[in-house]
């Protein structure tokens, strides 16, 4: 395993595909670790089924799959919201957008098998979008989806001091003149953006796991948001890293099981991580907690 992981960038594929996957797994892990924090899981959810509708809606009309997946995720993040509360949409608006988009899915599945069938097509690309096909992404898609992917970081970083800050308490960073509203909305239109580029990566089946597993193991291991959001970011690129090395190594196993398997078992370790903790500290004073307010009104970076 070794030598072949050693040799794992030798091809042009796997290049891609770790170039494109580092780029997707941290802002997956960035944007994942404020829909957790943010309490947005199900948005998250909502959007896995909304990307495979969007790119069932481009195979049907014959469209570049990305058309389909950047503007039916993002569409639908904007929706949430405008009809949610002010700081976040609520399970209401998302449950109620979710069902008309899911049946979306099923008219351009429909189109889509129609137009596969007469045409010849083996509906391949179909079962991609659900669960990922990342070592098949060509050098310029790899790199289109890199740019996207970085945007979304980049994006991050800009407002990420103000968007914790009013992610943890909206109403007294409204009352410091904070824009809460259009935080949400551009966190909003991040978080599509980045399950566009994520179901590439790890379809959209899985995409769910990208975004919550490595947020909810990095806030197991620290209570303090700005380290847990990096945190989560590292977790991830390395989940996605060494996905892509077991799938090189074991070719009957595909890139996202390996990649989601691996995020997961760090969440499961955090468990028994904090047992342990919680054992060694038992007889140890107690430290003095950190405000998670003040820890975000005072993180570096952004806004």
């Amino acid at each position: 395993m070794t030598t072949a992981a050693f040799f794992v960038l030798a091809h042009p594929f796997l290049e891609s595909a770790f170039a494109a996957g580092t780029a997707i797994a941290l802002a997956s892990g960035l944007v994942g670790s404020l829909v957790v924090l943010r309490g947005q899981v199900f948005a998250g959810d909502a959007l896995s089924h909304v990307a495979f509708t969007g790119a069932l809606a481009a195979l049907a009309f014959g469209v570049d799959l990305r058309l389909g997946l950047y503007g039916g995720c993002v569409a639908f993040a904007l929706l949430l919201a405008v009809l949610g509360r002010r700081t976040s949409a609520d399970d209401t608006v998302i449950g109620s957008v979710f069902a008309w988009v899911l049946g979306l899915g099923a008219l351009f599945l429909s189109l889509f098998a129609t137009s596969a069938s007469g045409t010849g097509g083996d509906g391949t690309a179909g079962v991609n979008v659900l669960f990922g096909s990342i070592l098949g992404l060509t050098g310029g898609q790899a790199l289109a989806d890199s740019v996207v992917a970085l945007a979304v970081v980049v994006g991050l970083v800009v407002i990420g001091r103000p968007l914790l800050f009013a992610s943890l308490d909206p109403a007294v960073a409204a009352a410091r003149g904070v824009p809460v509203r259009a935080l949400s909305t551009g966190f909003f239109v991040l978080l599509g953006l980045t399950a566009g580029v994520a179901t590439q990566a790890v379809g959209a089946l899985l995409l769910l796991g990208l975004l919550a597993a490595p947020a909810g193991a990095a806030q197991r291991f620290t209570a303090r948001p700005y380290r847990a959001l990096w945190l989560s970011g590292v977790i991830a690129v390395g989940s996605m890293w060494a996905g892509l090395t077991l799938a090189y190594v074991y070719p009957v196993m595909p890139p996202s099981f390996g990649i989601l398997s691996v995020a997961t078992a760090v969440y499961l370790g955090t468990f028994a991580w904090s047992g342990l903790a919680r054992h060694r500290a038992a007889g140890s004073p107690a430290a003095v907690p950190v405000p998670a307010a003040a820890d975000a009104a005072g993180a570096p970076g952004g806004g």
